[in-house]
C-alpha cells in the first residue's frame, strides 16, 4: 500500500517584496487505502501542495517522500478539467498514457471506462462529449494506468451539482473496487465529508491546521443526515480557525 511522507514542506513564489507563501511548513503522512480531502479557502495552497507531491512543482524546502512497498510510488492525477486531447478518440486518449497498446492494455481501458458508464463511448472525440462526459474520461484514464496513489484537483468544480453528485458516487464505486490511495482538493465541504477517510484542513498562508477523521460508514449520500451534521461540524471547525471556507 502507499506511503506518503511530508515533512517540513514549505514552498515560496517569487522574491523580495513580491515573495508569497503558498506553503508554510507542512507535516502530514497518508498511509494505506484511504480517500483523504484537502480543503481550506481560494489561495490556501491546497492545488500547490498535490503539485508538489505529483512532481509538478518543486519545494522551497523540505522534503516529500512517496512510496509503495519500498520502491517510488506510481501516482495518476485528475485535473479540473478533463485535458483531453480533441483529435484522439475516447479510446486513444486512455492508451496515449499507457506504456504499451496490447490487447491486456486495451481490456484494461474498457474495464475503467465500463466503470465510469463510457464503455460504448470508446470510438467518440471529446467534442462529442458532455463535460461529464468528458471529466469521467478523465476519471478513467487515471485509473487505467493503475496508479499507487491518486491525485485529484477540484475535478468536479465546474461540473453542474447534479452531474457532480453522479460523478461522486461513481468515484466512490471506483475506489471501494481498486482501494487506492487518494489525496482529493475540493473547496465543497459536503463533497469532502461524503468522500473521505480523513479531512485536511488549510488555512490561508499554506499552513495545515487540523487533520479530522470522518468515520461515517459508507456508502453516503449528501442528502443523509449523518454527512449533513458532519458538514456542520467541519464547518465550525473553520469558524474556529477563523477561516472562510468557499
Amino acid at each position: 500500500m502507499a506511503e506518503i511522507k511530508v515533512e517540513n514542506l514549505h514552498k515560496e513564489f517569487g522574491v523580495g517584496d513580491d515573495r508569497v507563501v503558498a506553503l508554510e511548513n507542512v507535516n502530514m503522512e497518508v498511509q494505506g487505502y484511504v480517500f483523504v480531502s484537502i480543503v481550506g479557502p481560494s489561495g490556501c495552497g491546497k492545488s500547490t501542495l498535490l503539485n508538489i507531491l505529483s512532481g509538478i512543482e518543486t519545494p522551497s524546502s523540505g522534503t516529500v517522500t512517496i512510496t509503495q512497498d519500498n520502491r517510488d510510488a506510481e501516482p495518476g492525477y485528475v485535473f479540473q478539467a478533463a485535458r483531453l486531447l480533441p483529435w484522439r478518440t475516447v479510446m486513444d486518449n486512455l492508451l496515449f498514457v499507457q506504456k504499451n497498446r496490447s490487447d491486456a492494455t486495451r481490456e484494461r481501458c474498457y474495464k475503467y471506462l465500463d466503470m465510469v458508464q463510457l464503455g460504448d463511448k470508446v470510438d467518440k472525440y471529446p467534442g462529442e462529449l458532455s463535460g461529464g462526459m468528458q471529466q469521467r474520461v478523465g476519471i478513467a484514464r487515471a485509473f487505467s494506468i493503475e496508479p499507487d496513489v491518486l491525485f485529484m484537483d477540484e475535478p468536479f468544480s465546474h461540473l453542474d451539482a447534479i452531474t457532480a453528485r453522479s460523478l461522486r458516487r461513481e468515484l466512490h464505486d471506483m475506489w471501494s473496487q481498486t482501494r487506492k490511495t487518494v489525496l482529493f482538493v475540493t473547496h465543497d465541504v459536503g463533497e469532502a465529508v461524503e468522500l473521505s477517510n480523513r479531512i485536511l484542513v488549510f488555512a490561508k498562508g499554506g499552513r495545515l491546521e487540523d487533520d479530522l477523521q470522518i468515520e461515517l460508514p459508507f456508502p453516503r449520500d449528501a442528502a443523509d443526515e449523518s454527512v449533513a451534521v458532519v458538514k456542520a461540524q467541519v464547518l465550525r471547525k473553520f469558524e474556529e480557525l477563523d477561516l472562510v471556507a468557499t
